[in-house]
C-alpha cells in the first residue's frame, strides 16, 4: 500500500533517520513506538505527505487513500453545524446524489426526441449504479453512530462547530476521518482528547475497521487492543516486531539480552585491540600489525544500545502518618452558569485508598479534584480532612506557576524536603530530564516539559494524599512505568484523573465514577469497573428484549376474532413469499459468503500458526510461499466480507420495506 524507501535525515551530527525502509501492507495494524524525540511524529508526517521528503522516498499504491490525524491541529472555523461538518466526509457521494437529482429534473423536462436525452440517460444510469453500490442511503445513521460514539450528545448535532473547544474539535476531525474510511489511517495520539467511554468505543470501531493503520500512542492498552504489529523507532532505525505492544515488550527484552551480549563482546575486542596498539605503537617491527588493527577499529560498525529507562527507579518520600479517614465529603454541590455539575455528593476516602476518577469529558472530573484540593470552592457542602492529612495537587495549571528564572534543578531544590543530588537527578530522569537538561531555565521549556517538571516537583513534596489530574499526558511509556511502579509502592492515598487504563490498573483499588451529577465509588481497578459496566449494559439489553417480546401478546386486542387471525396469517404468508422472491438471491449469496468466510478464516489461522514458527524464517522459499498464500488468503477474506455485507444490507433493506424482522 505504502512504502518508505531509504529515508535518511540528519541534523548536524545527529541522525534522525538512518536509511529507513519500511512497508505498510493491506490490513496491517501497526503501533509506532519509541522514546520522546525519536522522530515518530516526523515519520508519520512524511508518510502522510505533510512533511516533504526526496522524490521516491515515499511511494503509494494506486487508488490507496490516506487519512492523517495530527496530535494537535488548528481550530475549525466553520459556519456549519456539527452534523453538517461531519457530513462533508461524504462530499463526493453527496455531489453525485445532487448531480443525479439535477439529471432527473432535466430529463423530466426534455422532449422524447431531444438529441441529448440518450447521453443524459446513460449518465443517469452510471450515477445510479455508483450510488446503489455505495453507502449513500446509510450516511445519516453512520454520522450519528460515530459522533455519539465519540461522546457528542444528540442535542449537539445542530450546534455550530465554533462553539466546541479544541479537544472536542479534535474528536470531530477524528470522526470525519473514520467516516471517510481511507485505505490507510495514520493516527498520532488519537486518544489524547478521549474519555474512557469514547476510548473503548474507538477501540471497538478500529477492531472492525477494514483499512490499514499506523498509530502513535502512549496508551499501552489501546495499542494492545488496536494493533498486531509494532515498529520501534530508535537510534534512527526502525525495528519490526510481529505482535502488539505487550509482545514487543517481551520480545525486545529477549533481543536486548542478545544485543547486550554482542555489545559486551565487541567492547572486549575493542579493549583488547587498543591494548595491542598502545603496547606496540612504538615498535617498528609491529607497525604493520598495529596499522592493521587500527584499520579494523575504523571499519568496525559499532553496536549501540538503547538507553534503558527502566533502570531508573525512584520512590515517593514516606507518607506522614494520618488518621484512618483521610477525606470526607458531605452534601457537595457545584454549578456553572446555572447548570449543575454535582448534586449531594457523599464520599469517604480512607488511608491507603488509590482511586481512579473516571467519566465522560465534561462530567466534572477535574472540577471535583480541584474542589477536593481546595483550588475551587463548592456552592454547598463540606470537605473535611482527617487527622494530620497533608495534600499535594497536580493540575495542568501548575506548569504556569513555575518560576521562569530558575533552572530545572533549582526548581526541584525549592521543595521543602531535603533530597540528595542523586535522588533529584533520578527523579528528573524518570520525567525525561537527563544530562544537561536539568540546567535549562524554566523559561525555555516547552509546555510538555513544564508539565513534567511540575509533576516531578509535586511528587517530591512530602504528602499522604496526592490529587493528580492527567499526570501521564506528557510522559512516554517508560516514564509512565516508572511512575506507576512508584505509585504502587506509595503508602499514602491517591486520587487520580486519567483515561490511561494500563497505568491505572497497576495500582488503583477503587474507581470513582462521575456521571450525570452523581459520584459513585466502585471497588476494584478500572478493568473490573469496565467489566461491571458491560455486564450491566448486557443485562439491560436482555431486559429490553424481554419487554419487546412480551409486548405483542399484551397488546393484542380483546376482540381478536378467528376471521381476523386467519386474515393476519394469510397476509404474513404473502409477505414471507414476497421476501423469499425478492431476497432469495441475496440469501443465497449471504450463505455462500458465510461458508467461504469460515473456510478462509480457518486457513488464515493455520497460516498464522505456521508463520509463528521461527524455523520457517530459515527456509526462504517456504517463507515466501507461505507469505504469498497468507496475503492471498487475506485478500480473499476481504472480498467475501464485502459480499457478505452487501447481501446483508440488501436483505435488511427488503425486510425494512416489507416491515419484517
Amino acid at each position: 500500500m505504502l512504502s518508505v524507501n531509504h529515508l535518511d535525515i540528519r541534523y548536524g551530527e545527529k541522525h534522525l533517520f538512518k536509511d529507513i525502509s519500511v512497508q505498510v501492507y493491506e490490513g496491517n495494524r501497526i503501533g509506532l513506538v519509541g522514546v520522546n524525540g525519536a522522530g515518530k511524529t516526523t515519520l508519520l508526517k512524511i508518510m502522510a505527505g505533510v512533511s516533504a521528503a526526496d522524490d521516491g522516498v515515499v511511494t503509494c499504491a494506486k487508488n490507496v487513500t490516506v487519512g492523517y490525524l495530527p496530535q494537535e491541529s488548528s481550530e475549525l472555523f466553520s459556519s456549519r453545524s456539527l452534523y453538517e461538518e461531519a457530513q462533508t466526509a461524504f462530499a463526493p457521494l453527496l455531489e453525485r446524489q445532487r448531480e443525479l437529482a439535477e439529471l432527473h429534473e432535466r430529463i423530466h423536462h426534455l422532449p422524447p426526441e431531444s438529441g441529448e436525452l440518450a447521453a443524459l440517460l446513460q449518465r443517469q444510469g452510471e450515477l445510479q449504479h455508483l450510488l446503489d453500490g455505495s453507502d449513500i442511503y446509510t450516511i445519516g445513521a453512520k454520522i450519528e453512530k460515530v459522533l455519539l460514539g465519540l461522546g457528542f450528545r444528540r442535542e449537539d448535532l445542530g450546534k455550530p462547530v465554533s462553539v466546541f473547544s479544541g479537544g472536542w474539535q479534535m474528536r470531530l476531525k477524528l470522526a470525519k476521518m473514520l467516516l471517510e474510511a481511507p485505505s490507510l489511517l495514520l493516527l498520532d495520539e488519537p486518544t489524547n482528547h478521549l474519555d474512557l467511554d469514547s476510548l473503548t468505543w474507538v477501540e471497538q470501531f478500529l477492531r472492525d475497521y477494514r483499512g490499514a493503520m499506523v498509530i502513535i500512542s502512549h496508551d499501552r492498552t489501546f495499542l494492545d487492543k488496536s494493533t498486531d504489529l509494532t515498529w520501534e523507532l530508535s537510534f534512527g532505525r526502525v525495528d519490526i516486531y510481529k505482535g502488539n505492544y505487550s509482545y514487543y515488550v517481551t520480545e525486545k527484552a529477549a533481543r536486548r539480552a542478545v544485543e547486550k551480549g554482542a555489545y559486551d563482546n565487541q567492547q572486549a575486542r575493542i579493549r583488547q585491540t587498543m591494548r595491542f596498539v598502545e603496547r606496540f605503537r612504538a615498535k617498528s617491527t609491529k607497525a604493520r600489525q598495529v596499522q592493521s588493527r587500527v584499520k579494523q577499529l575504523e571499519k568496525m560498525e559499532l553496536i549501540e544500545l538503547d538507553d534503558d529507562e527502566r533502570q531508573i527507579r525512584f520512590t515517593f518520600p514516606p507518607a506522614p502518618d494520618s488518621g484512618r479517614d483521610v477525606l470526607r465529603v458531605d452534601g457537595l454541590e457545584k454549578s456553572f452558569d446555572g447548570k449543575a455539575v454535582f448534586r449531594e455528593v457523599e464520599l469517604l476516602l480512607g488511608r491507603g485508598d488509590k482511586v481512579a476518577v473516571v467519566g465522560v469529558n465534561g462530567a466534572g472530573k477535574s472540577t471535583l479534584v480541584k474542589i477536593l484540593a481546595g483550588q475551587l470552592a463548592p456552592d454547598a457542602g463540606t470537605i473535611r480532612l482527617g487527622s494530620n492529612v497533608k495534600l499535594s495537587y497536580f493540575g495542568q495549571h501548575q506548569a504556569q506557576e513555575l518560576s521562569p528564572q530558575l533552572t530545572v534543578l533549582e526548581t526541584m531544590n525549592t521543595v521543602g524536603e531535603e533530597m540528595t543530588v542523586t535522588r533529584t537527578r533520578s527523579l528528573l530522569g524518570a520525567f525525561l530530564f537527563r544530562g544537561d537538561d536539568v540546567l535549562k531555565k524554566v523559561a525555555v521549556l516547552s509546555g510538555g516539559e513544564k508539565s513534567r517538571l511540575a509533576l516531578a516537583k509535586m511528587i517530591a513534596t512530602p504528602a499522604n494524599c496526592m490529587l493528580l489530574d492527567e499526570p501521564t499526558n506528557h510522559l512516554d511509556m517508560s516514564s509512565q512505568e516508572v511512575l506507576q511502579e512508584a505509585m504502587a509502592q506509595y503508602d499514602g492515598t491517591i486520587v487520580v484523573v486519567s483515561h490511561n487504563r494500563y497505568f491505572l490498573d497497576s495500582f488503583v483499588n477503587k474507581v470513582l465514577e462521575v456521571r450525570d451529577g452523581r459520584v459513585t465509588l466502585y471497588e476494584g481497578n478500572v478493568a473490573e469497573y469496565l467489566a461491571k459496566q458491560e455486564a450491566l449494559r448486557e443485562e439491560e439489553a436482555r431486559r429490553a428484549e424481554g419487554r419487546r417480546e412480551q409486548a405483542p401478546a399484551s397488546a393484542a386486542p380483546a376482540g381478536d376474532s378467528p376471521d381476523n387471525r386467519r386474515e393476519r396469517k394469510r397476509l404474513e404468508a404473502q409477505l414471507r413469499q414476497e421476501r423469499s422472491r425478492r431476497a432469495g438471491p441475496w440469501l443465497k449469496q449471504l450463505a455462500e459468503a458465510e461458508e467461504k468466510i469460515d473456510e478462509t478464516e480457518r486457513r488464515k489461522e493455520e497460516l498464522e500458526a505456521i508463520m509463528a514458527d521461527p524455523e520457517l524464517y530459515k527456509d526462504e522459499k517456504a517463507w515466501n510461499e507461505t507469505s504469498r498464500e497468507y496475503e492471498d488468503c487475506r485478500r480473499r477474506l476481504e472480498r467475501w466480507y464485502a459480499k457478505w455485507e452487501t447481501a446483508q444490507e440488501k436483505i435488511d433493506a427488503i425486510d425494512a420495506e416489507l416491515k419484517l424482522g
